[in-house]
């Protein structure tokens, strides 16, 4: 069949469904295909009895676009070429954009598999459907006057129609018949705020096989999305999921409060913690897989609000323990002088930053590089961040008393090498730490500060001598976690000066030749960052730094001192 003895410019298809040949004939008559690549294709999938996408087909070849930049012809390129070709919007199906729920009630699950149309928005006036089909479209009238809803069409890439068109109904049938569902009586004090109807009983069984296909939804699609937590917050009427990606939470779904309670409690029977206890906080720990096999281990912490109980889920996955610090964001300088402190037979090494700067990981890349078979690396956290073959760690029990000076004291007696003391929060566990580090061990620990300077006046001021520091104190290291630009939409830019000064403030960091800005595409979800990395500033402990470390130290003298403050992308 010739491809193109149809074709007049510009060609357009009859109504109908789209086929292999059609989709050829607009190509090539587009200038965007080779016409003799066109036929032979053709002529090898024409006895194709398969239900595949022409585009789906066409992405397979890897074809270059014959039209400039001359990119490669992807299943994402065509869907765009198409829906341009049909005058329409293009729409990327966002599955924690969706309400499932409006969504399965517009159209029947059997219905929109039979057109392969996929509602994806829903409102007073109108229902936006997904299509990979666009001109075929004599279902819509009689769509528009049953639902007496006006039908504006959009296409989308036929795999995403494919994937979640059954996701959707499935989920929705989940919450569905989960939030109608009948079961015994959940003890504890859940809302401050309770509403009693007489007769009605809300609360799910945390095992309901229709919980459990919500749970394993939630989890699928965190781990798709990169999230490094997951919360759920109850409100007063709805409960709130919510996904941290990238250090920014975004409001992924709000489903009724039954069905948050019930989910609770599934991931806390998950977790092996105490379902009925809901008035004080429980920590738990969950290992899964992936789709793809990988291990994910999730860390759980609940604590009981005015309107019930809410649930964080920190993720962590094995990748981020990376053996090359300069994947970290270390410079390469700073990289030196962190082998350089983490090799010392003995001494003290301090991490600082707030709460989700990255120190855990730090810390044990650190140590994974460390635990060698010849020493005997040992660890006492509060709680254990992750498990680790490689090293001991023993978790902080206050419940029997055992704290993080107790926990230090028993690793001196375990013949350790190198020792990580989760936190300092104390003189006690900070008089331990250095003693440790006296008597011949290395030991890493973190603190709570702003900046590196700040470490030494914080350890003075828990009571720490300043003879003390000098002696085993090695360096200090602060840390940030800042967004990268998306890899995939990042374009040059430029920028003056005074604005460069502007942005980087105290940090004083020398203007980059090349500067790139944020656009985005949908590898970042439309946000232009994918992924982080650190910041980092190191204050090495040397002779000009000790003489100002005394029992009066002055914090501004400290910061005055030249410190190393770099990333490796700058």
């Amino acid at each position: 069949m010739n491809i193109m003895s149809q074709a007049a410019p510009p060609y357009t298809p009859a109504p109908g469904r789209l086929n292999l040949a059609e989709t050829l004939r607009m190509l090539v008559n587009d200038g965007m295909v080779h016409k003799l690549q066109a036929e032979q294709l053709f002529k090898d999938r024409r006895l194709d009895s398969s239900d595949t996408h022409p585009l789906s087909i066409i992405s397979e070849q890897k074809w270059k676009n014959l039209q400039p930049p001359h990119k490669t012809l992807s299943l994402e390129s065509l869907t765009a070429w198409l829906a341009k070709r049909a005058a329409l919007e293009h729409y990327h199906i966002d599955p924690l954009k969706l309400d499932f729920g409006a969504i399965a009630q517009v159209i029947t699950k059997a219905y929109a598999e039979r057109l392969k149309i996929m509602p994806v928005k829903v409102s007073n006036q109108e229902a936006v459907v997904a299509t990979a089909d666009p001109f075929y479209t004599d279902w819509i009238p009689d769509l528009e006057r049953i639902l007496r809803l006006k039908i504006r069409l959009v296409v989308a890439n036929p795999k995403e129609i494919n994937r979640y068109l059954p996701e959707v109904y499935n989920l929705a049938t989940s919450i569905n018949i989960a939030n109608t569902a009948k079961a015994g009586q959940v003890i504890g004090v859940q809302n401050l705020e309770q509403l009693v109807e007489l007769g009605k009983n809300k609360n799910l069984d945390a095992n309901e096989q229709h919980v459990v296909n919500i749970v394993d939804w939630l989890f699928k699609y965190a781990f798709e999305q990169r999230a490094s937590d997951i919360h759920l917050e109850p409100r007063r009427n709805m409960g709130m999921l919510r996904f941290r990606i990238d250090g920014v939470l975004h409001q992924v779904y709000q489903l009724p409060a039954a069905i948050m309670n019930a989910i609770t409690n599934r991931i806390k029977l998950l977790g092996r913690m105490d379902m009925v206890e809901k008035r004080r906080p429980q920590d738990g720990r969950i290992k899964t897989l992936t789709d793809e096999g990988e291990e994910i281990e999730l860390r759980l912490s609940t604590m009981p609000t005015a309107f019930g109980e809410k649930l964080v889920m920190r993720i962590f996955t094995p990748e981020i323990l990376v053996k090359d610090f300069l994947a970290l964001g270390f410079s390469d300088k700073q990289s030196a002088q962190w082998t350089q402190w983490t090799q010392s037979p003995n001494g003290i090494v301090l991490v600082t930053g707030p709460t989700g700067s990255g120190k855990t990981t730090t810390l044990y890349s650190t140590l994974k590089l460390l635990a060698t078979p010849e020493v005997n690396v040992c660890t006492i956290e509060d709680p254990i961040e992750m498990v680790e073959p490689a090293f001991n760690q023993m978790q902080v029990q206050q419940n029997i008393g055992l704290n993080f000076a107790d926990g230090v004291r028993t690793l001196l007696r375990q013949d350790p090498d190198i020792i990580m003391v989760g936190e300092i929060r104390d003189l006690e566990t900070g008089e331990m730490a250095i003693q440790a580090a006296l008597t011949g061990h290395l030991v890493l620990s973190t603190l709570h500060t702003n900046d590196a300077p700040s470490a030494v006046t914080r350890l003075l001021d828990l009571g720490i001598p300043s003879y003390l520091i000098h002696s085993a104190l090695i360096g200090i290291m602060a840390q940030r976690l800042v967004r990268t630009l998306c890899v995939h939409c990042k374009t040059p830019t430029s920028i003056s000066q005074e604005r460069w000064n502007e942005l980087v403030g105290a940090w004083k960091l020398p203007k980059p030749e090349h500067i790139q800005q944020a656009n985005g595409c949908l590898e970042c979800r439309m946000t232009g960052f994918r992924g982080r990395s650190g910041i980092y500033e190191m204050l090495p402990i040397n002779q000009a730094m000790k003489k100002l470390i005394t029992h009066d130290a002055d914090l501004t003298s400290i910061k005055r001192l030249p410190t190393s403050k770099a990333c490796n992308h700058c």
